[in-house]
C-alpha cells in the first residue's frame, strides 16, 4: 500500500527542485535519504523531509509494519510550479526590471518494491514470405 506526503509552496524554483527529484525517482528509500541528507543543494533539506514524511506516512497506513523490513522504494516524485511573487529591482535611466519569485510543490509517493513475475519465454515463430 502506497503512501503520500505533499509539499507545497516551497520557494525554490521547481527547475531546481526537479534535479533532485530525477535523482531520487524509483531509489531505495534508504539510500535516497542518504543522498539527500548529505546533499550540498539548498533544496535537498526540505526534500529529505518530505520523503522521511512519506515514509511515516507509510508506516501509519501499515500498522505494525516496519518501513526499514519492507524494503521501501520511492515510487513517483514529481515537482509542479506553484505560485510566482513578481517584484521590480530598479534599472539603469529610471527602468525597472521584473524579478520573479518563483515556487514549488512538490509530491512524493513510496511504496513497496513489488517482484516483478517472471515472462514466460515463448518459442519463436519464423513466418516464410512465401506462405
Amino acid at each position: 500500500m502506497e503512501a503520500v506526503a505533499k509539499l507545497r509552496n516551497h520557494p525554490t524554483s521547481p527547475r531546481k527542485m526537479r534535479l533532485l527529484a530525477d535523482e531520487i525517482r524509483g531509489m531505495q528509500v534508504e539510500k535516497a535519504l542518504a543522498l539527500l541528507e548529505h546533499h550540498p543543494q539548498h533544496s535537498a533539506t526540505p526534500l529529505h523531509k518530505l520523503l522521511w514524511s512519506a515514509v511515516k506516512n507509510w508506516e501509519q497506513k501499515n500498522e505494525g509494519q516496519s518501513a526499514a523490513d519492507a524494503s521501501l522504494i520511492v515510487k513517483t516524485v514529481f515537482v509542479d510550479g506553484a505560485r510566482t511573487l513578481k517584484r521590480m529591482r530598479p534599472a539603469p535611466q529610471g527602468r525597472g526590471y521584473r524579478v520573479r519569485k518563483r515556487s514549488n510543490h512538490v509530491t512524493i509517493i513510496v511504496d513497496t518494491k513489488v517482484a516483478e513475475p517472471a515472462k514466460a519465454a515463448r518459442p519463436k515463430v519464423k513466418h516464410n514470405a512465401a506462405n
